[in-house]
């Protein structure tokens, strides 16, 4: 908690130095972090691993329908989605991530890089390995991870109503234990199932703006009880008695 606390001061003061125009605006790392330390202000038409990172950070602030690449090229759709999050949180929208961008996600993960608001045991209650599934157990944590923050994104929107999550990762084994589909994206890791207030139509058509290629809610054979969302690359949508 203290910790916590600590960082989210120092993201506030250094957002303040920011737009000021203070030196701190164009300075290095905006404040040391234990998840992961942007050194560079980064901008379209730059690269690397550190766009990656921040790529996998505003996902979740899309346009309808659309799905950021996560591919460690800066373009113009990671430029449109840096400016929602921007706009997201109070800051100047300008689709360049600086040390008020960087310090506004510092204080929003955790030291093991998950959003605030989401954990790795809330998206795996199958096992605490993250393994049996589809894919290796390294990536069906990561993909998790990239879900936990399109989430987040999704939260920030509904007015940080929380999001309660009933399943994410399955093995083989939990998977085939709860009925699901011998295809289901639960074994990937990129999964998620919501139930509760807003109300489970709400949650899908929120869905639709915050990068996920599978949304499924009621009216879909199956779905009449939660909204499920996942991260495939193409999109497929179903809650018919949501509109959707």
């Amino acid at each position: 908690m203290l910790q916590r606390t600590v960082r989210v001061l120092l993201s506030v003061v250094m957002a303040m130095a920011a737009a000021t125009g203070g030196v701190l605006a164009t300075a290095g790392p905006a404040q040391a972090d234990e998840c992961y330390t942007w050194n560079r202000t980064l901008s379209e038409g730059m690269s690397g691993s550190d766009v990656t990172e921040l790529q996998i950070r505003v996902a979740g602030h899309v346009t309808s329908g659309e799905i950021l690449t996560v591919d460690g090229a800066f373009g113009a759709r990671t430029k449109a989605a840096v400016a929602k999050f921007q706009q997201a949180y109070g800051l100047a929208a300008d689709g360049v991530a600086g040390p008020a961008t960087f310090s506004k996600i510092y204080a929003l993960q955790d030291p093991d890089c998950t959003p605030i608001h989401f954990s790795y045991a809330e998206l795996n209650k199958c096992n605490s390995t993250w393994s049996g599934g589809a894919v290796s157990a390294a990536t069906a944590k990561s993909n998790a991870l990239r879900t936990m923050w399109k989430l987040e994104a999704m939260r920030r929107a509904l007015g940080d109503t929380p999001l309660v999550v009933t399943s994410g990762f399955r093995s083989y084994s939990c998977n085939s234990a709860v009925g699901g589909a011998s295809n289901s994206r639960h074994l990937y890791g990129d999964a998620a199932d919501l139930v509760g207030n807003p109300t489970l139509c709400r949650l899908a058509q929120q869905a639709r703006t915050h990068g996920f290629g599978g949304i499924f809610g009621p009216g879909y054979p199956g779905h009449d009880d939660h909204t499920h969302v996942d991260g495939r690359t193409s999109r497929s949508w179903s809650a018919p008695t949501c509109g959707i």
